[in-house]
C-alpha cells in the first residue's frame, strides 16, 4: 500500500511538472528595428524619382500651325472647351499712333479690311496691306519680338509685344525675316522686320502684309488676345 501511494504521488508530481513545462509560453522578443539612412538623390536624379512623386508637367505651347490669328480670350484652343459664363473683357485701343508697316505705303492708300468676312463664321480682324513681293515690312511701333512662328495659314509670322506688354502686333505672310530679327530683339518704330511675301494661304498673285493688333490677356500669351482694328490708329 505504501509503495502504491509513493507511486501515485510520484505520478502526480511528474504530471504537474510536465503540465508546467508544456503550458509555459516564452516571451516573444520584438523584431529588431531596421533603420535605414535616407540617402540623398544621386547626381542628375530628380527628387521626385526618390520620393515617388509624379514629375512636374512640362509647359507645352499649343499646336497653332493651323491658326491664322491669336485666339480670343473666351475661345479655347483647338479641341478645348469654352468656360461656361466666361466674360469677354472690354477691349481698349492703345494710345500709340501706329506706323503703316509697309515701306512706301501711305495711310490714304489703306483699306479697312478688319470687318470683312472670311468664310461663313469669322471676320478678317486684320488689315491686308497690298505691296509687291519683297517690299520691306517695318515695325509699326516700339516693342520686343516675342515669337517667330510659321503656320499653315499665316506662313512666316512675327509676334511683337509693345513696351507695356498689353498689346501684340502680328505680321504674317512674310517672304523672309530681316537679318538679325530674333526672338527677344527690341525693335524701334520703323525698324526692318521682314519682307512682304505670299507664304501661308496668301494668294501668290496678290502679295501683301497681313497685319493685326491684339490686346493681350493677363497671362500675356502670344497666341491669345482680343483683336482690335489697327486702321484708325494709322489713319486718324
Amino acid at each position: 500500500m505504501k509503495k502504491l501511494m509513493i507511486f501515485v504521488v510520484g505520478l502526480l508530481v511528474g504530471a504537474g511538472v510536465l503540465f508546467v513545462l508544456l503550458g509555459r509560453v516564452p516571451d516573444e522578443a520584438p523584431p529588431p528595428e531596421i533603420v535605414t539612412a535616407e540617402a540623398p538623390p544621386a547626381p542628375g536624379v530628380p527628387a521626385y524619382a526618390i520620393e515617388g512623386q509624379l514629375p512636374p508637367a512640362p509647359v507645352v505651347e499649343p499646336d497653332l500651325s493651323d491658326a491664322d490669328l491669336p485666339l480670343r480670350p473666351d475661345a479655347p484652343p483647338a479641341g478645348g472647351n469654352a468656360t461656361a459664363g466666361a466674360a469677354t473683357p472690354v477691349p481698349t485701343a492703345p494710345a500709340t499712333r501706329l506706323l503703316v508697316p509697309v515701306q512706301g505705303i501711305k495711310a490714304a492708300e489703306l483699306s479697312d479690311t478688319f470687318d470683312q468676312a472670311r468664310g461663313e463664321q469669322r471676320r478678317h480682324e486684320a488689315l491686308d496691306i497690298m505691296a509687291p513681293k519683297g517690299t520691306p515690312v517695318l515695325a509699326a511701333a516700339d516693342g520686343k519680338v516675342v515669337k517667330l512662328f510659321q503656320s499653315k495659314p499665316g506662313g512666316l509670322t512675327v509676334y511683337q509685344f509693345d513696351p507695356t506688354e498689353q498689346y501684340a502686333y502680328y505680321y504674317a505672310h512674310l517672304d523672309r525675316y530681316a537679318d538679325g530679327v530674333v526672338e527677344g530683339k527690341e525693335l524701334k518704330r520703323g525698324d526692318l522686320v521682314g519682307y512682304v511675301g505670299v507664304t501661308g494661304n496668301s494668294d501668290p498673285n496678290a502679295p501683301h502684309l497681313h497685319f493685326a493688333l491684339v490686346q493681350l490677356t493677363p497671362e500675356k500669351q502670344w497666341w491669345k488676345g482680343t483683336p482690335l482694328n489697327p486702321y484708325p490708329l494709322m489713319t486718324d
